[in-house]
C-alpha cells in the first residue's frame, strides 16, 4: 500500500468588487481592446478597502470544509500560500487557524509568488506521506491590488484578487499511476532572474510595502518554456504521457501563455481550465481558483488526471500531477 493525499474539498472566494477592463481607460492610456488582446483579460476583483488577505483566506477555506462535509478540529495542518499577508508577522496561515475555529495542529505560510501555491501543494503532499499529518488545507490568497502601481498600464491592468482552497487527505493507494491523489510533483527555482519580476520594497531593504514592477516580455518567454518543461517533468515522475490528461489547470497569469505551453504539450484547449477573463493574474490563488471553478462548472470529476503549473517571482516554477 501507497499512501496517497487525495482531495476531498475545494472552494473559493472572489471579492464583491468586480472591475472591467473599461474602468482603466478612465485613468490609463489603454482600452478594453488592448487589454483582452495582450491578456486575454476582460475583468476582475479588488478587495474591499478592508478586506484583508486573511479574511480571504477563512472565506476560501470555509467553503472547502463545506464542500468536504468537515469541520475545523478535522485538520491537522494548513498551509498558506501568499505574497501580500495582513502583516509581516504572524503568518496569514496562524489567522486561517484561528480564523477557521482550529484549535489544534499546525499552519504556516509558503511564499513563492504565483508558484505559491504549487509549493504549497507539494508541502501539503510531503506532510501528508510521511505521516505527519492525515488531513491538510492548502490554501492560495492574494490582494495583489496593494502592490498596484497605478500608473503602469502594461501591470496594473492584470491582476486581481482572491483565495482558493483545497482540501488533501491520506488515503490508502496501490501505488501506481491509477491512484487517486498527488501523484508527482516537480519544484524549480533559478534566482538570477529576480530582477523580471518583483515588488520594490520590503522590511530590511526599503521599510516600505513597494509595488509590483516586471519585464513582461522575459517573462512570458521564461514561462512558455519552463511550464512545459515542468509540466513534462513532473507526468514522466508519475509514469504518465501527454494522452492522459484529462485537464490542465494553469496558473491564470495570461491567455497567451495559457495557449501556448498547452500547444508545447500537445494538449487541445477544450482541455485546458481557464478562468483568466474573469479572475485577472491572481497569483498564489489562481490554480485553487480556476480548480474550484473547474468542479463547480462540472469539467473536472472524479478520476480525471490533471496537471496544475505556474511560474512567478524568483523565477520559482513547478508542477504537480494530481488524479481528482
Amino acid at each position: 500500500m501507497t499512501i496517497r493525499a487525495v482531495p476531498v474539498g475545494i472552494g473559493h472566494y472572489l471579492p464583491a468588487r468586480v472591475v472591467e477592463n473599461a474602468e482603466f481607460e478612465k485613468t490609463l492610456d489603454t482600452s478594453d481592446a488592448w487589454i483582452r488582446s495582450r491578456s486575454g483579460i476582460e475583468r476582475r476583483h479588488f478587495a474591499a478597502e478592508d478586506e484583508t488577505t486573511s479574511q480571504m483566506a477563512i472565506a476560501a477555506g470555509t467553503a472547502a470544509l463545506t464542500h468536504a462535509g468537515l469541520t475545523a478540529a478535522d485538520i491537522d495542518a494548513l498551509v498558506v500560500a501568499t505574497s501580500t499577508p495582513d502583516l509581516t508577522f504572524p503568518s496569514v496561515a496562524t489567522m486561517v487557524q484561528a480564523g477557521l475555529g482550529m484549535t489544534g495542529g499546525f499552519a504556516f505560510d509558503v511564499q513563492a509568488v504565483c508558484a505559491g501555491f504549487v509549493f504549497a501543494l507539494a508541502n501539503a503532499n510531503a506532510l501528508i506521506v510521511s505521516g505527519q499529518a492525515r488531513r491538510v488545507m492548502v490554501i492560495g490568497a492574494e490582494t495583489f491590488s496593494r502592490i498596484m502601481d497605478w500608473t503602469d498600464r502594461s501591470t496594473c491592468v492584470l491582476f486581481g484578487d482572491g483565495a482558493g482552497a483545497l482540501i488533501l487527505e491520506a488515503q490508502d493507494g496501490a501505488g501506481t499511476s491509477d491512484d487517486r491523489g498527488v501523484l508527482a510533483t516537480d519544484l524549480n527555482s533559478d534566482g538570477t532572474h529576480r530582477d523580471l519580476l518583483y515588488v520594490d520594497g520590503g522590511v530590511s531593504s526599503t521599510q516600505s510595502t513597494g509595488v509590483l514592477r516586471m519585464e513582461g516580455q522575459e517573462v512570458f518567454r521564461h514561462a512558455v518554456e519552463k511550464l512545459a518543461q515542468t509540466a513534462d517533468a513532473a507526468l514522466t515522475k508519475a509514469g504518465l504521457s501527454h494522452d492522459d490528461i484529462a485537464w490542465i489547470v494553469p496558473h491564470q497569469a495570461n491567455l497567451r501563455i495559457i495557449k501556448r505551453t498547452a500547444q508545447k504539450l500537445g494538449v487541445d484547449m477544450d482541455r485546458v481550465v481557464v478562468t483568466v477573463q474573469d479572475h485577472g493574474n491572481t497569483s498564489a490563488a489562481s490554480i485553487p481558483l480556476a480548480l474550484s471553478v473547474g468542479v463547480a462548472r462540472g469539467q473536472i470529476k472524479p478520476g480525471d488526471l490533471l496537471v496544475a503549473e505556474a511560474i512567478g517571482g524568483g523565477l520559482a516554477w513547478g508542477a504537480v500531477v494530481l488524479r481528482w
